[in-house]
């Protein structure tokens, strides 16, 4: 397929995607019909969204926009994905902007806080002068994820793994049903072959050299305290120098900077999208003859 007609199938994918994730928050929402819809009748109107928490970075429009497309409306944004300025215009039969309201909303609120957080992670860690990459984790709103894992790329940092066919993670259940860390990768490796790439969560700098001894190509150094996990990192990669090094477990916005070092290559946090704060967005009905 020649360059051009690959984006196309890409796009057609995407946007396959979006309609059909539409389509089931608008069902979600209205199962039957909207009685209040009945009220405001099919007459054109424009509203304006507004962002009502400051230094918010814009994430979410293509969803935004996918559902009031599904309803019928148009969406005019003046802003880019990740602008800290959000301004956006929606033009259409009053009923159906109403209808798209909500599912639209909280779309932008969710996504916008992932990556308002995601950015102000990345500030930190530019302004501490580590390069390594702050990632998420599939600790995600179930039918959510496409659109919170979309914000952590708006917000600048890594996703870590989509889903469960994105790499093989072994963690201490994987272990434990396997009998030992060796055992466990040898077993992945059988199976996933050469192409993917073997994490392990370790309890121990013993664990990471077994996991790392058996051909693991990340060791996920879990629940360390700072001190201990640099320790831990720099003799992991002595040993192993080809090794990548992540920490997780305990990392908060807050402590994350304890966590910097040369020898960590990740830091992966769940509260990248577990209790991350939304982003406030509304969407108010201009009144006919009112200052646009």
């Amino acid at each position: 397929v020649s360059p051009p007609g690959l984006e196309l199938l890409i796009y057609l994918r995407v946007f396959l995607i979006l309609t059909r994730l539409a389509r089931e928050w608008l069902a979600e929402d209205t199962p039957n019909f909207d009685p209040a819809g009945v009220c405001v009748g099919s007459e054109e109107v424009e509203a304006k969204l507004l962002c009502k928490t400051p230094h918010t970075v814009l994430a979410g429009s293509p969803f935004f926009t996918a559902v009031f497309t599904e309803v019928g409306c148009t969406v005019d944004w003046m802003y880019q994905e990740g602008a800290v300025i959000v301004t956006a215009v929606v033009r259409g039969p009053a009923r159906c902007l109403l209808l798209g309201e909500r599912p639209a909303l909280n779309c932008l609120s969710r996504a916008s806080g992932i990556a308002t957080r995601c950015s102000q992670l990345q500030l930190t860690a530019k302004s501490a002068g580590w390069h390594g990459e702050v990632a998420g984790t599939r600790k995600t709103t179930p039918g959510f994820r496409l659109v919170e894992k979309y914000a952590m790329l708006v917000g600048g940092t890594s996703m870590h793994r989509q889903d469960l066919s994105g790499m093989v993670m072994l963690k201490d259940n994987h272990v434990w049903a396997s009998g030992s860390i060796t055992e466990a990768v040898k077993v992945a490796r059988s199976v996933c072959g050469f192409s993917s790439k073997i994490e392990v969560e370790c309890r121990s700098t013993a664990e990471g050299r077994e996991a790392a001894a058996a051909g693991a190509d990340i060791v996920m150094l879990d629940n360390f305290q700072p001190q201990e996990l640099h320790v831990a990192a720099r003799d992991l990669k002595n040993e192993f120098p080809s090794l990548q090094i992540e920490a997780s477990g305990g990392v908060t916005p807050e402590n994350v900077a304890s966590y910097f070092s040369s020898h960590v290559d990740i830091i992966s946090l769940g509260c990248i999208t577990q209790g991350c704060p939304v982003s406030d967005f509304s969407l108010k009905v201009q009144k006919p003859g009112a200052n646009k």
